[in-house]
């Protein structure tokens, strides 16, 4: 059983030389040949590269938003509504905050948020950003933490105290190479010190940067910029009864609005759940693209090496009747010429993924794009597997030569 398994793997490494050689010795015809595979592989493995990296962003943003956090707006974050009917809702109100806290039985924290957009300024350095204005609840509502420093206090945001806490980008930009905290800079002009450094986020769906942003005391913001900017109010409800809280604080939200039953809502409550239903049909597209692609270009290639690998039978008609007439067996000829095919289509393969590879570094300086081993072995397995598909038929055309025949074939 040892000596067959010897000769088994003897004839196997004999038709790789033997494909390989084939391959090197009409090198430009075999390129031309792989090159749809190459261009299939290439698009498979960039698509699944991106949608990998896309889902780790997007999971990593999640996170930051939380699940568990129900964000009370004019705005829906993604809906059908004309911009002007929007528009036209009544503002979001800082006293909503209390009034949520007292009604509300599965609000574990609801923190306002004021944002605006702003400059900052130290000496000669400047920089855009926005700016938060919230109160000390606003951490239980995020996994976004204080790095260095301390965040204010209640006493500091009922007196309108101007101190802030720095995004990770704006603390370098304003403060390279030295400690920010207990220093000063000025936001629109107005001088505030900083108390702390949040901890760094990086990009939002790798789209915009949290690390750019300056949290002030809400009491601060409504004293200094109340006429700018809009309003959001963030709800930490309990993971576990995230409809159910929903519900709730739908029910709140009209009760202060003071809708009747028949009126539509004038406000959003906007959850992760809509990111991700968006997030999803953006996937199917990509996905959906990237199939279609692939598909067509690995049957091209396909059919390219099919024709070609009839073509070389053809040529070689005369060598596998001398491999035949020295003893060569029906199976070693199959063999050679199915491993030939499978040759091109892995070549082809390798040259896809590695081209897909180097892409995908680039394409992770701008966007996340990670490369699975999982999604590697799929490529070149779906190679392998082209390969045998276009390869059988001539294969078996070639394995069932008559001797005679192809030994008188010009």
């Amino acid at each position: 059983e040892n000596d067959k398994g010897f000769v088994m793997f003897s004839l196997l490494s004999e038709s790789i030389k033997i494909a390989i050689s084939s391959i090197i010795s009409n090198k430009t015809r075999s390129l031309l040949t792989g090159l749809s595979i190459i261009i299939g592989i290439s698009t498979v493995t960039l698509m699944g590269t991106l949608i990998s990296g896309l889902d780790r962003g997007f999971d990593r943003s999640m996170d930051f938003l939380g699940k568990d956090v129900l964000s009370i707006s004019r705005w829906e974050w993604f809906g059908d509504l004309e911009w002007w009917e929007v528009r036209n809702r009544p503002r979001i109100k800082i006293d909503y905050v209390d009034k949520i806290k007292e009604r509300s039985k599965y609000a574990e924290a609801v923190a306002p948020v004021l944002q605006r957009g702003a400059s900052l300024s130290r000496g000669d350095l400047g920089a855009r950003s926005q700016i938060f204005g919230t109160t000390p609840d606003y951490l239980k509502t995020t996994k976004y933490g204080v790095a260095e420093g301390r965040f204010f206090t209640k006493g500091e945001d009922r007196s309108g105290a101007r101190v802030a806490l720095l995004g990770h980008d704006v603390a370098e930009n304003l403060f390279p190479n030295q400690d920010p905290i207990g220093k000063y800079f000025k936001i629109d002009g107005i001088r505030f010190k900083a108390l702390g450094v949040m901890e760094k986020q990086g990009k939002f769906l790798g789209l915009f940067s949290f690390d750019t942003q300056v949290i002030i005391p809400s009491g601060t913001s409504q004293r200094l910029f109340s006429k700018r900017g809009f309003l959001r109010i963030s709800v930490k409800v309990p993971e576990d009864k995230i409809s159910e809280s929903k519900d709730e604080i739908y029910g709140i939200m009209r009760q202060i609005r003071g809708l009747k039953p028949k009126e539509k809502d004038d406000f959003a409550v906007n959850q992760t759940e809509a990111f991700e239903s968006t997030y999803n049909q953006i996937k199917f597209a990509i996905g959906g693209v990237g199939i279609f692609i692939t598909v067509l270009s690995l049957v091209v290639g396909g059919i390219g090496i099919m024709n070609i690998m009839f073509v070389s039978v053809k040529e070689r008609t005369k060598e596998i009747g001398v491999r035949k007439a020295i003893g060569a067996t029906r199976n070693m000829i199959l063999t050679q010429f199915l491993m030939e095919a499978i040759m091109i289509c892995v070549i082809g393969g390798v040259i896809g993924l590695s081209f897909a590879a180097v892409l995908s570094l680039i394409i992770n300086q701008f966007f996340p794009s990670t490369m699975p081993i999982w999604l590697a072995i799929t490529s070149i397995s779906l190679s392998v597997f082209v390969g045998v598909i276009a390869g059988v038929v001539p294969s078996y055309r070639a394995a069932g030569l008559d001797p005679i025949d192809a030994l008188r074939y010009e």
